[in-house]
């Protein structure tokens, strides 16, 4: 998926989403979780940290940091997950995305300058970005309940248990100077923060922040599984525009 695409479908889902919440039956709504009393409280613990943290330090990052300075960090970070999309993308019986996967980080790591630049795409090399979370779902693997993690957010219990497996793939992770590897970690976490700060005013016009994050998220996973092209549900979809055309009535 290209990078550009990517940056935009969390806003998209999240709008999608806060639109779709009030059309959809309660009882579809929470079939996916069943843990929602529990996912609920993990949710409003996250926010107080995210306020009384991450959120001021990723409001500071985009006040003090000049723009390319950012997108050079962005494009650090991106690069250092190429690795694992190299892999997955083989697993996805995918070589030819595998290759240009491969591709964008030899070149990127090198004449990007660790991939501070994004050289790949500007000669034309499109991004084809997956994890294990992906690889288990078009192996047939299915999604099982919804998950708010601490601290990493909205997964699914498919995902959740593979996070290790992904962890492991991350160059960072197997730097050993742990001193300097936590630096960069805690840097990726507020530029990752820095890039979702367009969500909150979506989220704060929400009736209910934790089910629009819940079935954006939802809705987003299933884009970049599906690579940007997941089937409709044309019954949900037909429910829907009738219900909406009612109301315009």
């Amino acid at each position: 998926m290209k990078s550009s695409v990517r940056v935009r479908v969390p806003l998209l889902t999240v709008a999608v989403a806060m639109s779709a919440c009030a059309s959809i039956p309660a009882d579809q709504l929470t079939e996916s979780d069943p843990w929602e009393a529990a996912n609920r409280s993990m949710f409003n613990v996250n926010v107080a940290i995210d306020n009384a943290t991450i959120k001021p330090l990723s409001k500071a990052y985009r006040k003090v940091m000049p723009s390319p300075v950012r997108r050079g960090v962005s494009n650090f970070f991106q690069n250092l997950t190429t690795p694992r999309s190299v892999l997955n993308n083989f697993l996805q019986g995918k070589p030819a995305n595998g290759l240009s996967e491969l591709a964008r980080f030899l070149l990127n790591s090198t004449i990007g300058v660790g991939g501070l630049f994004d050289v790949a795409t500007t000669t034309g090399l499109e991004e084809y970005s997956e994890d294990f979370g992906q690889t288990a779902a078009v192996w047939g693997v299915p999604d099982g309940p919804y998950l708010m993690l601490p601290l990493l957010g909205p997964q699914n219990l498919r995902d959740a248990l593979l996070l290790p497996l992904d962890f492991l793939a991350d160059p960072l992770f197997h730097y050993d100077v742990s001193s300097v590897r936590d630096r960069i970690y805690g840097l990726r976490m507020i530029d990752l923060r820095f890039r979702l700060l367009t969500v909150d005013e979506l989220l704060a016009n929400s009736t209910d922040p934790y089910v629009t994050l819940r079935e954006s998220y939802r809705q987003n996973r299933e884009f970049e599984i599906y690579d940007g092209d997941p089937p409709e549900d044309d019954d949900w979809f037909d429910d829907f525009l009738e219900e909406e055309f009612s109301e315009e009535n």
